[in-house]
């Protein structure tokens, strides 16, 4: 098995683990602290995301240039010199962290967040317990980078999925024999979060070339990265007010309880990510490898092969989530009130994230050149239109609007930024992009998918509206699939070696 196929099978199977963890202990977190409760732990995931701004772009860097360093011989030296140099300055991000939030927790809980039955000092010690969270999680996502680059991903992903099941699994038995209280929920976090970051932090370490001197801080380093970190922090920056504004907004203008609602959405279109991540975090370092050694014809062939892959993967899965909605949700969470807040929000937001998830290979084939300037000024264009456009929704139409303006958003970068993209880098493959890579999967999904919930029964039970939500998730896929051609022509080889293997 080649490292690339390794890396994504351990790449799906630590991201399934994970969102399946997610999935299971979110009600279970409900049901102990209630919905009001877990509006905060929507607004940690807030607070996370939007210090993404801070990260300038370093993961990314470090990611793509230990990429290319692993593939020159003697390089252990500069790896490791790499490593140390931004590093620090990560460390020293997630101390600034940590700080401001702690300074901001009276704030935050007394101004910012609409409480109704959780008192103010409830609040400010969560908000307190978030910054210590968030300070001590923030290096996790830098050496995870790193991983990545050195294409140690089969590791990378054993590590993040023991601590995901140790993280929720912990949180509830907390919950459950010690204090069902929020403040417990964060202090558990804390522990979880500083135990990623050390394992993280050895396994990178360990997974770097022997080097005869120690590592050190080389400013010339920095002076070799700066141009492409710098790119990636104003993606990053603009990036978190396209997809972070609406949240934003809605934990200051809804209450908390209504925004636990939201959050409870977000998760749900979010798990896509869960199939789209280890996709790009597999092919990312491998496009970058192909662009180094200059060999066009296997790039493009690995660019329309993941893209086709990464279609298959999401678009059934988003197809059913959208048109399911409401059932999914109903035996997710057993719970009618939260079905009735939450369906149409689930079925907008996944409708947006699915299109995003299609933009992540076009945009790794555009780091992996080195190119940021086509992201930075469509997320800039993006941002002067639709962030007034974001707060317009939301103070007229609630979370219903911000869930549209993520549609829009995400639609628009799948009708303008692809045909710029192929532009420059892939001229003569746009139009394969859009009929073999996405038009057809896409159309199979949504026509199978569709008429699935058109001829649902109205009177299935619990039972057997699983069994049948199951059936046309199942047929969705092989729609997709066999519509494919890369990913059919990658069944029919496995299906002939299993008939080879058996003799049939």
């Amino acid at each position: 098995m080649t490292p690339l196929k390794r890396n994504v099978i351990a790449n799906y199977m630590g991201s399934i683990w994970t969102a399946l963890m997610s999935f299971i202990f979110i009600p279970i977190y409900i049901y102990f602290m209630g919905i009001e409760a877990y509006g905060l732990v929507g607004f940690f995931a807030t607070l996370l995301s939007v210090f993404v701004l801070l990260e300038m772009g370093l993961s990314s860097t470090l990611n793509r240039e230990l990429a290319k360093l692993s593939v020159q011989p003697g390089c252990g030296q500069q790896m490791r010199n790499l490593v140390r140099t931004l590093g620090l300055i990560y460390w020293a991000v997630a101390v600034l962290i940590a700080v401001v939030v702690i300074a901001l927790s009276t704030y935050l809980s007394q101004r910012w967040v609409r409480v109704e039955n959780l008192s103010p000092e409830t609040v400010r010690q969560a908000v307190l317990l978030m910054g210590i969270a968030i300070g001590l999680q923030w290096p996790a996502g830098f050496y995870s980078g790193g991983l990545m680059g050195l294409q140690r991903q089969v590791l990378l992903n054993v590590i993040n999925s023991a601590l995901a099941t140790l993280r929720g699994g912990g949180a509830i038995l907390i919950l459950w024999l010690i204090s069902p209280t929020i403040q417990a929920f964060f202090i558990w976090q804390i522990i979880i979060s500083g135990m990623q970051t050390l394992l993280l932090g050895a396994a990178l370490w360990r997974g770097m070339p022997e080097s005869k001197e120690k590592a050190s801080f080389q400013m010339g380093i920095l002076r070799e990265v700066w141009r492409f970190a710098t790119g990636m922090f104003g993606i990053s920056f603009l990036g978190i007010l396209l997809t972070q504004t609406d949240k934003i907004l809605l934990s200051r203008m809804l209450s908390l309880e209504m925004f636990g609602y939201y959050s409870l959405a977000g998760v749900v279109s979010m798990s896509l990510y869960r199939l789209a991540a280890p996709l790009f975090i597999s092919v990312y370092p491998r496009l970058t490898q192909l662009v180094t050694v200059n060999d066009q014809v296997a790039l493009k062939t690995l660019y329309h092969q993941s893209c086709q892959l990464m279609s298959v993967m999401i678009l059934p899965a988003a197809m059913v989530l959208a048109f399911f909605s409401e059932s999914i949700l109903l035996l997710w969470t057993q719970n009618s009130v939260t079905t009735e807040q939450t369906h149409v929000l689930v079925s907008l937001l996944v409708i947006g994230t699915a299109l995003s998830g299609l933009m992540n290979l076009p945009y790794a084939l555009q780091l992996a050149h080195g190119w940021t300037k086509l992201s930075f000024y469509v997320n800039l264009a993006s941002v002067i239109v639709l962030v007034p456009l974001i707060f317009f929704m939301v103070k007229h139409f609630g979370a219903i609007g911000a869930a549209i303006v993520w549609v829009t958003l995400n639609l628009g970068y799948v009708l303008i930024t692809i045909q710029l993209m192929h532009r420059r880098l892939i001229p003569k493959e746009k139009w394969s992009w859009y009929y073999q890579d996405v038009g057809i999967p896409m159309t199979a999904a949504v026509f199978i998918s569709g008429t699935g919930r058109f001829l649902m029964a109205a009177d299935l039970s619990s039972g057997g509206l699983f069994f049948y939500i199951v059936l046309v998730s199942i047929m969705t896929q092989c729609g997709a699939i066999f519509g494919t051609p890369a990913t059919r022509i990658l069944c029919k080889r496995k299906i002939a070696q299993i008939h080879n293997y058996l003799g049939v």
